[in-house]
């Protein structure tokens, strides 16, 4: 109850901090505070609302209340209202942040990192072959590169979908709305510069990285799910999905990295990134200044959970599953089944191959093993890349690393062949 009680604690004050920064530092980002409403999906449980009722109201939140309805076209059964809830749009907020700290003299440097070392000094090693160090480091990845095995086995990468479209003025609340469903939706309003180009941002439809392939009919469904809500919404603008790291015991994971001395992590944000991620930046930065911080041993990344012993045997279970993919046979038996634009996982003799054809018809192989601990890819035929269904790495067509935790590219073929002949 203790644990709960500060986890809603910290997210309050998460949205405390980035409301009082904003305005302090005068980002216009769109900020404001609005109601956010839970209801019951159709196929859950109907005293699931009165269990979640109950929960917050014993975590001290008597501000949540019953209410009528959502503010959505066609629903009538009662739901939660959460009030003081924080809307703003994330890259503005974050643009403002970045001419905050090149103001106060702060420098910022891109470069692509492909080693973190700890010690007295830890670094980082940049792709250029640079060694950078520094009193302490912050791996701020999503799904961090500092850790090969135990962060990872406390989470898993799941693809969440959204799509937004435009609204006559005064068509929707402002309101943040979103469902009991498995998977859940929600929904919120994004205003425009101008009337009549307010956004309805729909989303949700979430699954397991790599282990769907039905991507356009999550977004068909998301949009059928936001028109019976939102009957006058306009022509779909944009569709797009990220990913999401959900932990075993569905808390975030900030704090020093298991086993490093000066090593940090912020990861976990299960969709909460903003709210978890102004979290993670207070604990840490407090951690390093060796500062008290109420928070810090609840997101410890160290944190042994019994309670979710469960749900930590279910999806590593699933990742070994994963793993056995390399013993079966591929998705095609030929290339000539790969279509222009498109890729498959086909097994010639003992390898299992990624294979990409191009617009032009030219054919791209490389291995199809994960270079983050060896799970077999599989095509993200939305995204046009390739998905580790373990621990959510993502691949070019050309076996090009996109995201962490994987930082090598898929291994050429040849350079396979060539490694079996010299053996």
């Amino acid at each position: 109850m203790e644990d709960a009680q500060l986890a809603a604690a910290a997210h309050a004050r998460a949205i405390d901090f980035i409301e009082e920064l904003q305005a302090k530092e005068g980002i216009a980002c769109d900020f404001a505070r609005i109601d956010g409403f839970l209801f019951a999906a159709p196929e859950r449980k109907p005293d699931l609302l009165e269990r979640e009722y109950d929960a917050v109201q014993l975590l001290g939140m008597t501000d949540v209340e019953w209410a009528k309805c959502p503010p959505l076209t066609g629903m009538h059964s009662a739901c939660l209202r959460f009030p003081r809830q924080g809307r703003f749009h994330p890259l503005k907020y974050l643009g403002g942040l970045l001419r905050c700290i090149e103001r106060d003299r702060g420098a910022i440097h891109c470069a692509r990192v492909v080693g973190v070392e700890d010690g007295p000094r830890p670094a980082v090693v940049t792709g250029a072959g640079l060694r950078v160090e520094a009193e302490s480091v912050v791996v701020a990845t999503n799904s961090p590169i500092s850790s090969k095995v135990t962060i990872h086995a406390k989470q898993a990468p799941y693809r969440t979908y959204v799509v937004a479209g435009r609204i006559p003025e005064g068509a929707a609340n402002d309101a943040l709305c979103w469902d009991t469903g498995d998977p859940y939706h929600y929904t919120r309003l994004q205003p425009g510069p101008a009337a009549g180009s307010d956004l309805v941002i729909i989303g949700g439809e979430d699954h397991k990285t790599g282990q769907a392939v039905d991507m356009a009919r999550r977004l068909q469904r998301l949009e059928a799910w936001a028109r019976e809500r939102y009957p006058q919404l306009a022509t779909i603008e944009f569709r797009w999905s990220g990913q999401v790291m959900e932990t075993i015991d569905y808390l975030g994971l900030a704090g020093r990295t298991p086993g490093y001395e000066n090593v940090y992590v912020a990861t976990g944000d299960s969709g909460m990134g903003m709210t978890h991620g102004t979290i993670a930046a207070m604990a840490i930065s407090d951690l390093i200044c060796k500062r008290e911080n109420v928070w810090a041993k609840l997101f410890d990344p160290g944190r042994v959970t019994t309670r979710a012993a469960a749900e930590f045997l279910r999806e590593n279970v699933n990742v070994a599953m994963e793993l056995t993919e390399r013993i079966t046979a591929g998705e095609v038996k030929g290339t000539e089944r790969i279509a222009p634009g498109s890729g498959a996982v086909m097994r010639r003799g003992l390898r299992k191959l990624a294979v990409f054809r191009d617009e032009a018809g030219a054919l791209h192989e490389r291995s199809a093993i994960c270079t983050h601990l060896g799970c077999v890819v599989r095509w993200n035929p939305l995204e046009g890349c390739w998905d580790c269904p373990c621990h959510g790495s993502q691949f070019a067509p050309d076996g090009a690393p996109l995201n962490a935790p994987a930082i090598e590219p898929l291994a050429p073929v040849e350079a396979r062949r060539a490694r079996s002949a010299a053996s």
